[in-house]
């Protein structure tokens, strides 16, 4: 019966209810900028090299 309890009083503990602040929101909003502003460049920046890495596969070849 006491490892039921246990487990109880740690699941408990794993729910947070404490509501999302300001700080947390703030601090998201802050990681999340520049990846949104630097995605572009980077899938644009992918389709070059896969398309540089696609072409210079096909003069070795030939």
């Amino acid at each position: 019966m006491k490892t039921r309890r246990n487990k109880t009083k740690t699941k408990r503990s794993q729910i947070k209810n404490e509501p999302y602040s300001f700080w947390e929101f703030l601090f998201d909003i802050l990681i999340l900028i520049p990846e949104i502003i630097f995605l572009p460049f980077r899938i644009i920046f992918w389709l070059f090299r896969g398309a540089g890495k696609i072409i210079g596969n096909l003069f070795e070849i030939i």
